[in-house]
Formats: structure tokens, C-alpha cells, sequence
């Protein structure tokens, strides 16, 4: 075994040794560099799941093609259908922990093959394979920083992943089930938090496993960065999209770009998967900001941090909302039933009776209503009875998961054609915003449950009828 045991050269990843502006993050104030008992925690900022809902029952008869009434909407936007639970869930609050468990790199070793089991045999080592040749890999090993705290992100289910994410499949839904093949790592990411101020949050492509290592094998993208130093990407690869102007009302999608292994940002493969790594971009960071977008090919995840939430609309707001929208008594204009839209608390079983319903192609709301069907157009096609516009006819539901909102104004707007409503700033904004699905293709898609966006502008102004008296 050849050792090159040089400290100085231990950081795969340039920009760490430059220490880079923490720009993008909170300034909280701290009680000290260990929280006292009973004291809050502090926390770094939230990551919430696009899109978290699950497709559950039997099948509809709008699903079978039959049109004969309400169908039922499966959609639980802000939890899971089968209720958040431990690690599983829509959101996760990452707080600062009693002791830093945060690593950085220390040393790299050149070694050759058939002693790789035994330099990685300790598990009490976090280490960085790089398989460069059957005779030939590069280990870096890393050592404990107090500094950080270290959270891990992916589909394994084991004690070392903080964050268990599963698919979410397009159209809304989760992949489930043992035929359902995912495509998101079981240790996908792992995000760095400074202890101290100002919090910043650094993201990392691939988590270490049980034994305390990230493999990357002989056919894995890799490279050696000018400094003699090593890198590489993930098999699917973790983008990030950082908004322009941050997640507030005057925000703009930003540029979706690659975060390798060491934290350095490229810009994108030709195909997910490809061997070849894009070109890197040295004016950018891994640091995350509010309204990052973290893709792991399988699930979006949003990242909130607690400045940011203090702009977003609360629960509370959300129902005063509602009940004020229900106070002004819309009317169905033909039927003149008087509409409401429904308690969160009631459950998303099936739309009940005073359920607005919208034509999403001109925004017009009625009761729900049985004419106008066009089956030659499809199950959801319906006649406006007043514009004449033929498109889905779909119940509304109020968003329920506030993070995802940019801003705390009227829900005036639905996504077509899953129906759910929010803000105009907040509907426009995730309607502009393309989304990775699969290896090559990007989609708009409504935040509240993952369906693709529908339609010119991806959602519609909705028109009320006030009460006629």
C-alpha cells in the first residue's frame, strides 16, 4: 500500500479551502455553540417534498373513462396519505444537533485494489472511494469537523439516513410496492450546516452508507481537479436550481446545474447518466438558498430556510383565507347553488356537494354538474356553459402545504388541470418552472401534488359569480 498522507492536500473540493461567502443564508441569533436543555433548538431551514401526495383506493369511474359524477380526488398536499412518520414524511425541520456530527476532508491515499476492503473496514472512518482502474484507487479519507452538523438524504430506510425519500411518480403519486423501481439513491445526498452564524447549508452529492463510505466505482464519472485533487458525480446525479431574487414575489426560475460529489457546481450531463461531466462553474456555489430546488431524480425536494418561512403564509392565514372566500357565497351561475370550498379537516375523500368546480381552460367556476360532457374529447372533457370552451372540468382544493407559497395573497389562481388553488404569484411562478423528469425531459408541474401542467400558461384566473341578491 502507498500512502500519501499530506493534511494539506485532504479537500476534494477547492472551494472549501477558499472559504466562500456565505451567501444565502439566515442570520439567527445564538444562544452559544451548545443549546442549554429546555432551549429551542436552532434550526438551519426545512426541506419539503414536491408533489407529496399518494394515490390510494380503488380505481374511479372518471379513471375508466365512465363520466357519471364526482370523482374521487386523491390528493393529500402537505402530508402523506399514509400520515408522516418518523424519517418518512412531506417536510423535515433540520435543527442544529446536541453534538456536531459534521466531517471534512483530511487525507488521500493512492492504494491498490485487492486493499481496499481493508483501508474501508473501519466504520468509525468516513472515507471516498474512487475506483480508477481494477490496480489502482484513490481513498480520501475524512476526519470529525466541530464546526457542522452532517444530514443525509436517499431511500434507505437505515439509521444513517436523516430524510427517507421515495418517488413521486408524474402526475401525482408515489412509486410503491415492490415491482415499483426507484431511481433515486439509497444514499443520495448529504447537506453540511455551520454550527454558528449565519447557518449556512452546504449541499453534497451521495451519502455515506453503513460502513461510513461513498463508493464510486470504475464506471462512475470521476476526475482529478487541476490541484491533484479527486471528484466525481452521482449515477442519476443531484441538481440544484437556485431562483432568481430568492423565493419571494418578484422571484424567477434560475438554472439548474450539477452538484458533484465534493460539492463543486457543473453544469448538466447530455443525458442524466452519462459518463461525461458538464463544465464546471466556478461563479456558483453549493450553498443553498431560500427556494433551492434539490432534484435526486425521483423526488424534488424545496429548501426553506427561517427567514424564508417567516414570509410564507401560515396554516392560520391559509384558513382565514378560505373562510373568506367562502363568505362571499360564489354562486354556480347556472345551477346558482352557492359554493364553498371545503375544511382541510374533512379529508380529500371525495368532493362534496357546495364543491367549486372549474373549467380550467377559461377559469369559470360551477357546482359540479353532469352536462357538457365531449367523450369523444376524452373522460374530463366538458363544454363551458358560458364561454363555449371546451377543456377538464375538475373540483378546486385549496393548497394546504404553505411553504410551497411565495407570497401570502388571495388564492385566486389554479394549476391546470389538477385544480389546486393558491396565489397568482405562487401559480405563475411554479408554472414557469421546469422540473427533471427522467434522463432528458424537464415539465412544469403543480407543487401541491406533482401533476404535469396543462395548457398555455399551466393555470388559470379564476372567475366567481357573487350571490344575486
Amino acid at each position: 500500500m502507498v500512502l500519501e498522507g499530506n493534511p494539506e492536500v485532504g479537500s476534494p473540493r477547492t472551494s472549501d479551502l477558499q472559504h466562500p461567502g456565505n451567501q444565502g443564508s439566515c442570520v439567527l441569533s445564538s444562544p452559544g455553540d451548545d443549546a442549554q436543555p429546555g432551549e429551542e433548538p436552532i434550526k438551519y431551514g426545512e426541506l419539503i417534498v414536491l408533489g407529496c401526495c399518494e394515490e390510494g383506493g380503488e380505481e374511479t369511474e372518471a379513471q375508466r373513462g365512465e363520466v357519471t359524477g364526482p370523482r374521487a380526488h386523491s390528493c393529500y398536499n402537505g402530508c402523506l396519505a399514509s400520515g408522516d412518520k418518523g424519517r418518512r414524511r412531506s417536510r423535515l425541520a433540520l435543527s442544529r444537533r446536541p453534538h456536531a456530527n459534521g466531517v471534512k476532508p483530511d487525507v488521500m491515499h493512492h492504494i491498490s485494489t485487492p486493499l481496499v476492503s481493508k483501508a474501508l473496514s473501519n466504520r468509525g472512518q468516513h472515507s471516498i472511494s474512487y475506483t480508477l482502474s481494477r490496480s489502482h484507487s484513490v481513498i480520501v479519507e475524512y476526519t470529525h469537523d466541530s464546526d457542522t452538523d452532517m444530514f443525509q438524504i436517499g431511500r434507505s430506510t437505515e439509521n444513517m439516513i436523516d430524510f427517507v425519500v421515495t418517488d413521486t411518480s408524474p402526475g401525482g403519486g408515489t412509486a410503491e410496492g415492490p415491482s415499483a423501481q426507484s431511481t433515486i439513491s439509497r444514499y443520495a445526498c448529504r447537506i453540511l450546516c455551520d454550527r454558528r452564524p449565519p447557518y449556512t447549508a452546504r449541499i453534497y452529492a451521495a451519502g455515506f452508507d453503513a460502513s461510513s463510505n461513498i463508493f464510486l466505482g470504475e464506471r462512475a464519472a470521476k476526475w482529478r481537479t487541476p490541484d491533484g485533487l479527486m471528484d466525481g458525480l452521482t449515477t442519476n446525479g443531484v441538481l440544484v436550481m437556485h431562483p432568481a431574487g430568492g423565493f419571494s414575489e418578484d422571484s424567477a426560475p434560475g438554472v439548474w446545474r450539477e452538484i458533484s460529489v465534493c460539492g463543486n457546481v457543473y453544469t448538466l450531463r447530455d443525458s442524466r447518466s452519462a459518463q461525461q461531466r458538464g463544465k464546471l462553474v466556478e461563479n456558483e456555489s453549493n450553498v443553498l438558498q431560500d427556494g433551492s430546488l434539490i432534484d435526486l431524480c425521483g423526488a424534488t425536494l424545496l429548501w426553506r430556510t427561517p427567514a424564508g418561512l417567516l414570509r410564507a403564509p401560515t396554516l392560520k392565514q391559509l384558513e382565514a383565507q378560505r373562510q373568506e372566500a367562502n363568505a362571499a357565497r360564489p354562486q354556480c351561475p347556472v345551477g346558482l347553488s352557492t359554493l364553498a370550498f371545503p375544511s382541510p379537516a374533512r379529508g380529500r375523500t371525495a368532493p362534496d356537494k357546495q364543491q367549486p368546480w372549474v373549467y380550467v381552460r377559461c377559469g369559470h367556476v360551477h357546482g359540479y354538474h353532469g352536462w357538457g360532457c365531449r367523450r369523444e374529447r376524452g373522460p374530463q372533457e366538458r363544454e363551458c356553459p358560458l364561454c363555449r370552451l371546451v377543456g377538464p372540468y375538475v373540483p378546486l382544493w385549496l393548497g394546504q402545504e404553505a411553504g410551497l407559497c411565495l407570497d401570502p395573497g388571495p388564492p385566486s389562481h389554479a394549476f391546470a388541470p389538477c385544480g389546486h388553488v393558491c396565489s397568482e404569484k405562487t401559480a405563475r411562478y411554479w408554472a414557469q418552472t421546469p422540473l427533471p423528469h427522467g434522463t432528458h425531459a424537464f415539465h412544469a408541474a403543480c407543487p401541491f401534488c406533482g401533476a404535469w401542467l396543462t395548457g398555455e400558461h399551466g393555470c388559470v384566473r379564476l372567475i366567481f359569480q357573487g350571490p344575486l341578491d
